[in-house]
């Protein structure tokens, strides 16, 4: 990484000349080795890396602009700080990237959250806070356009800038200082959504749900599109190449890195507040605004969660026997479905855990149950949910013609972030490319009947195949009126 030499941006701004050799202003070192301090604030009117390296070769009148910039200001301030606190070294994201260079700025963007994790200190810069103290309530009057509070807690990069250095100081527009990470731990959850001992001891041993993770960042913003989902590469710990231009695609694309890096069903358990129709993946952090308690649940655990949801909700009411407000089965057949049901699922407890992604879409392992009112739609349980509730997906089985029930449909489905026992939502079916002619009336008549009844929260779509064994390849429920009698293995895209 490129670092500004404090002393000599200092001795350059006072105008003190070295008579003989002019040291670099800037050099390569490795963050790993080096003590440096970061520079995390919001940008306005910068000065970029040619300008930092050539400002003495600049013409009078022009250095003399550069220098009168909000940028350049916060630049020597931040030296100032440096120093003061006892480092050489200083990193600022205006200047130290030379964005002329596609390859250095991807290997920037990749390398960013190491780099405030590495960094000794980070000086958040708050421009928009002129008081000596931080706030600590909400002011919708004076922080409109962002959310009542600082504008630098709304902006997309500055979210892995809070979590990684391992100290963080906050300095309001006169760079007097305010308060720093761990003093202010309950106000900055308070903000973000962030847990506090996240924001005190770091993500480094924690475990938390991918769900949980993109939510901390659905109410921020960034000025490219592409950058919300660049910025959120080091919270989750993949690499991938920077393609500006490719909007939403960007998105994508970091959740297929995701799924091939963690076996975390939760990525799927997102809801947007407005339907739409589209792909199994979601279009933006925001579709996971209310995914902040949402937990992984690891493979053992969610077979016996899954039990516990069946024989609650699916096997109707057993005999059973009351001891210490407890309901205790005593129905051989109800327990022996139990039996058979954990059995099954421990078997394919390999399955349950891993994905599969390819050209065709991602291919998920789920245990379906089809719903009571209809044997067309049932719902998939995800491996994660609030507290102990399992979080499902609900979405719609079509029956099709016996010479087409080996090829593949794509359908919509619709994803519950709270489990509820009867409300069922109906969903719209779109059609493939290659779908058989003959077919497409009947799936049309079935889509329109589904939406005159429907009132959905969210609409994504997947590919399904139903061939007439699959056995191996899924949870199989028990054979009753209000479950599956054959398994699917769904295959999303």
């Amino acid at each position: 990484m490129k670092l500004l030499d404090v002393k000599v941006v200092l001795d350059r701004h006072k105008g003190i000349q070295q008579a003989k050799n002019k040291p670099d202003v800037m050099k390569e070192h490795d963050d790993k080795t080096k003590r440096y301090a970061i520079l995390s604030h919001r940008w306005g009117e910068e000065v970029n890396y040619e300008e930092m390296i050539g400002l003495m070769k600049m013409e009078e009148e022009e250095r003399e602009e550069v220098k009168q910039r909000h940028g350049y200001q916060k630049i020597v301030k931040s030296c100032e700080q440096a120093m003061e606190d006892g480092y050489e070294w200083l990193w600022v994201d205006t200047c130290c990237i030379d964005k002329r260079s596609s390859a250095e700025l991807s290997e920037a963007i990749n390398s960013m959250y190491r780099w405030y994790q590495n960094a000794r200190v980070c000086y958040a810069y708050l421009s928009d806070i002129s008081e000596s103290t931080f706030p600590t309530k909400e002011d919708v009057k004076r922080f409109e356009k962002s959310n009542g509070w600082p504008e630098w807690f709304v902006r997309g990069w500055t979210l892995q800038e809070l979590i990684a250095p391992k100290e963080v100081k906050f300095f309001n527009r006169d760079w007097v200082h305010i308060g720093n990470k761990r003093q202010l731990a309950p106000t900055l959850a308070l903000i973000t959504g962030i847990p506090s001992n996240v924001l005190t001891i770091g993500l480094a041993g924690r475990r938390f749900s991918v769900a949980q993770i993109m939510s901390w960042a659905a109410n921020r913003e960034t000025t490219r599109v592409e950058d919300r989902a660049y910025s959120l590469l080091g919270l989750f710990g993949v690499n991938m190449p920077m393609v500006y231009g490719e909007g939403k695609m960007a998105f994508r694309r970091l959740q297929l890195e995701i799924i091939r890096e963690y076996s975390d069903q939760s990525i799927f358990a997102w809801d947007p507040r407005i339907p739409r129709a589209g792909s199994v993946l979601a279009e933006d952090p925001s579709d996971f605004q209310d995914c902040g308690r949402i937990k992984k649940v690891e493979p053992d655990e969610f077979v016996d969660r899954l039990m516990a949801y069946i024989r609650l909700q699916e096997l109707g009411h057993p005999w059973y026997i009351r001891r210490n407000y407890r309901k205790i089965a005593t129905n051989p057949i109800h327990l022996c479905r139990l039996a058979w049901l954990r059995w099954r699922a421990r078997t394919l407890g390999q399955q349950l855990r891993t994905f599969t992604v390819n050209n065709a879409g991602i291919q998920v392992c789920l245990p379906i149950i089809t719903l009571p009112d209809s044997q067309s739609h049932c719902r998939a349980i995800l491996a994660c949910g609030y507290g102990y509730v399992l979080t499902p997906i609900y979405h719609v089985l079509t029956r099709l013609p016996r010479r087409l029930q080996s090829s593949r449909l794509s359908v919509s489905h619709i994803t519950k972030t709270l489990m509820k026992s009867v409300a069922t939502s109906y969903l719209t079916t779109s059609m493939p490319r290659t779908m058989d002619s003959d077919a497409l009336p009947h799936t049309l008549a079935n889509s329109q009947e589904m939406l005159s009844h429907s009132r959905p929260s969210q609409v994504i779509s997947l590919l399904w195949s139903m061939p007439p064994a699959m056995s191996g390849h899924a949870l199989q429920l028990a054979s009753d009126t209000t479950l599956a009698k054959h398994g699917y293995t769904l295959i999303v895209t």
